[in-house]
């Protein structure tokens, strides 16, 4: 099996040195670089090509959502998971749009933290729950704003019955797996229709997915 290649982005030298040590004890994980800022973390990434970045946000020299951004930006491909121990809109909203995969806070669990490293190479998105809480509402507030020029309200009128009920359950932040449950389909299934209603909705990942759903007319 090939190992998930992750570069750990963190300023303090303890925390960055704990999680190097947690994550290398996994036998499908391997990690390839650390770095004490952003400017760091990509230039790791251009010279190993990552999997997965862990991130975190309040870092000197280059930031975390900046960080981000250049790095998606040249390797999409790669999967950032935000580690932080901030929660406020701006980061919050930053990291998401910036293109991040998942955020967490430093208080998750040891399982969280993998299974939310697992989960993004599958092509999960992973939030907090404190933190999914804070940017639903945040998008469902928004709804009764107008967007920007250029930026209608997304037309679901080309998904079917189906692809619309599995597009409502990734908007309340519920895996692959977890829509597979509810839905008694195949984990495999549930994967196709994702990949299908991202073609029909023109979009690259599952975070843009659910803000798609959430500012969509309702029917």
């Amino acid at each position: 099996m090939t190992p998930i290649r992750i570069v750990i982005a963190e300023d303090q030298q303890l925390i960055r040195r704990a999680f190097a040590n947690l994550l290398s004890l996994e036998p499908d994980i391997e990690i390839v670089g650390l770095a004490p800022d952003g400017a760091e973390a990509v230039e790791l990434c251009r010279r190993f090509r990552p999997d997965v970045v862990l991130m975190d946000i309040q870092m000197p020299r280059l930031g975390g959502i900046a960080a981000t951004k250049l790095i998606l930006s040249e390797f999409p491909g790669t999967q950032v998971v935000v580690l932080t121990t901030f929660d406020t809109d701006d980061l919050v909203f930053g990291a998401i749009s910036a293109g991040a995969a998942a955020y967490l806070l430093k208080d998750a669990s040891e399982t969280e933290i993998l299974d939310t490293i697992r989960g993004v190479m599958r092509g999960e998105t992973r939030i907090s729950p404190h933190i999914a809480r804070k940017l639903f509402e945040e998008l469902r507030r928004s709804r009764a704003v107008d967007l920007p020029s250029g930026a209608p309200l997304p037309d679901l009128s080309d998904l079917t019955e189906r692809e619309r009920a599995i597009l409502d359950l990734i908007a309340q932040g519920q895996s692959n797996r977890q829509i597979a449950a509810s839905l008694f389909l195949a984990e495999g299934t549930v994967k196709n229709y994702v990949s299908r209603i991202m073609d029909k909705l023109g979009v690259q990942s599952r975070t843009e997915l659910a803000v798609k759903a959430v500012r969509a007319p309702k029917a």
